[in-house]
């Protein structure tokens, strides 16, 4: 039996995966547009490169410093591929936006396994 907070971490990791193939398939059916040279798009990418770098700069105690590098990495490669679109022009941004949810997706997963590991 998991532990309440074993679980809790690992629903929350696979919320990640769910929405990483969410974007990932909204990004590559072409159904998701908007206007990528907003300001807010700027600040979220932004605040998750802060976050990124901050849960890399503490990755904290042992058990659980594999699982905190792991999610501020995917948060600063999200930012990047998110700095990335503001440059892109609009027919291959749904590529990028595609790796963006690739990237959540892929976090997801491996976070998922951290945690059961760890628990």
């Amino acid at each position: 039996m998991l532990k309440p907070q074993a679980l809790f971490g690992l629903m929350i990791e696979l919320i990640v995966l769910l929405l990483g193939l969410l974007l990932a398939l909204l990004a590559l059916s072409g159904r998701l547009t908007w206007n990528q040279r907003q300001e807010v798009w700027m600040v979220l990418a932004a605040a998750l490169f802060a976050m990124g770098v901050r849960g890399i700069l503490r990755a904290g105690q042992y058990s659980t410093r594999w699982l905190n590098l792991t999610r501020g990495a995917s948060f600063v490669l999200v930012a990047v591929i998110m700095f990335a679109v503001l440059v892109t022009p609009l027919e291959k941004m749904r590529f990028l936006l595609a790796a963006a949810g690739g990237v959540l997706a892929l976090r997801g997963l491996i976070s998922a396994v951290l945690v059961l590991r760890t628990a």
